[in-house]
């Protein structure tokens, strides 16, 4: 082993000039190393490196009001040049090992729900008016104050209920788990593989990764989930290269063309900040405002409490470090994201990859955030990791979140309920925001049955009314005609 990486793998022994970033970041101090932290960049990294393609492929794809479309090659560029800047400035600020991309969920919700009603102009504009309003509501302490609100057994429920949904994620990315294409006609809504059985090179791919990285880490090795990708990214291109595989899905794992793509930034500041109401009317943008704060809001907050909980950054009290800074630059990235057309950017849970592999601090975020920059100018060299090697990570990761679930007091159905409701709901919705709202709602409904709602803090209750309105919104759009 080079000396260089002796030294890196020995807290405290740096060399003065890294003594420096060692106390910024306090890489020692949090039980870090550099090697750790840099593993844990790539690995983050690569696990959400998928959004480069699939951005793009979603805004792309979609037509506004006026049948314009955004150019996919200057999505590229404006999702990952967000990503590149937002992660290092969390990195800096907020000293998590937190990544920030174009959120998923948020931007389907722009491409077939807000662009229809108004101009691209128009929509990103919404996007940056919902990240100015989340930055408000950090700047007043209220972002910050209903986080430490939550009881510490619904956030560690919160935390599991995001290793089974970050798991689903791997599973369903990687083609393991399909939904059932005539659903209507069976009571199942998934299936194994694509026709209820695994099947094709690109499953066994998945399958042998899987493996691997569950025998690398109960072996204890390190950068075992890094080496998983790596290994089953080569795996794939050689086997891409012999027998032709069509069927990859987003990314294929073959050498490409070229290693060098210039980077166009015809997107960039491209909106529109009041336009949204001449186009659409107050009561559908208010609406649509409201929709996007909560989703944001509170899929932030699980991903945060999730991701500082599984690194082992939680105080007694169960908050997060400098958690202040982090939501204001996650705010300010959905502000970043619609000024670029590359819509809300937000937290990525995907960075509990990183986290398995032993990042503790922001220092693993310039190294997430480099390849983000360098994904600008080499994009068709980094996106040939297919989701089959990637994926395996995310199933891993999730074992990992889940062994908080000992944590929680499963005899008192009052915190019991809320935190089952609050971790089955997550995965079963697709949605981190669904299974916080269900566990709020139960938490407070139960409570109150017990005679025990003076325990209850206003700011639960606040949030559970919002919640209630989230839930019911469709109702109330026809109610109010809209």
């Amino acid at each position: 082993m080079p000396e260089s990486q002796k030294v890196a793998d020995r807290p405290g022994t740096a060399p003065s000039a890294a003594n420096s970033v060692d106390r910024f970041f306090k890489i020692s101090a949090r039980g870090s190393t550099f090697t750790r932290e840099i593993r844990g960049g790539f690995a983050t990294f690569f696990t959400m490196a998928y959004i480069l393609v699939l951005n793009p492929i979603i805004l792309g794809s979609a037509k506004d009001k006026f049948g314009h479309q955004l150019d996919s090659v200057q999505l590229v560029t404006a999702t990952a040049l967000v990503a590149a800047v937002m992660t290092v400035i969390m990195g800096v600020g907020g000293n998590l090992p937190l990544a920030l991309a174009a959120g998923l969920g948020l931007n389907a919700v722009v491409a077939f729900q807000i662009a229809p009603l108004m101009s691209w102009d128009d929509a990103m504009g919404l996007i940056v008016l919902e990240g100015l309003l989340i930055c408000v509501l950090v700047v007043t302490g209220l972002r910050e104050a209903v986080m430490h609100a939550i009881p510490q057994p619904l956030k560690q429920a919160i935390s599991v209920g995001i290793g089974l949904f970050i798991a689903f994620i791997g599973f369903v990315d990687a083609g393991f788990v399909t939904r059932i294409p005539d659903a209507a006609n069976t009571t199942v809504p998934v299936q194994l593989g694509a026709t209820g059985a695994l099947s094709g090179w690109p499953m066994l791919v998945f399958c042998l990764g899987v493996l691997l990285t569950i025998g690398l880490l109960a072996r204890r090795v390190k950068g075992a989930i890094l080496i998983s990708i790596v290994t089953m990214t080569v795996l794939a291109i050689v086997i891409n290269e012999i027998a032709d595989i069509k069927s990859w899905g987003l990314t294929t794992p073959a050498w490409p063309d070229k290693l060098v793509d210039t980077p166009d930034f015809g997107l960039i500041g491209d909106f529109s900040l009041f336009g949204a109401f001449g186009q659409a009317g107050a009561i559908t943008v208010v609406l649509l405002i409201f929709t996007l704060i909560l989703s944001d809001f509170f899929d932030t907050m699980g991903t945060v409490v999730g991701i500082s909980a599984e690194a082992g950054l939680l105080d007694d009290e169960g908050k997060v470090p400098n958690l202040g800074r982090v939501l204001l630059i996650d705010g300010a990235a959905a502000v970043a994201g619609g000024a670029a057309s590359a819509s809300s950017s937000t937290s990525y849970i995907e960075s509990a990859a990183g986290v398995g592999e032993g990042a503790r601090t922001g220092f693993a975020n310039l190294v997430t955030g480099g390849l983000f920059g360098l994904a600008l100018f080499l994009t068709p060299l980094l996106t040939i990791v297919p989701l089959q090697a990637a994926a395996p990570a995310l199933v891993a990761v999730g074992f990992l979140m889940m062994t908080q679930v000992k944590h929680i007091d499963w005899d008192k159905y009052e915190i019991a309920i809320p935190a089952f409701l609050t971790i089955a709901v997550m995965p079963f919705t697709y949605s981190i925001t669904n299974g916080i709202g269900a566990g709020f709602v139960a938490y407070v409904l139960l409570k109150t049955v017990l005679g025990k709602a003076k325990d209850v803090h206003w700011l639960l209750w606040g949030a559970s009314a919002m919640f209630l309105v989230y839930f019911a919104i469709d109702p109330i759009e026809q109610l109010l005609g809209v």
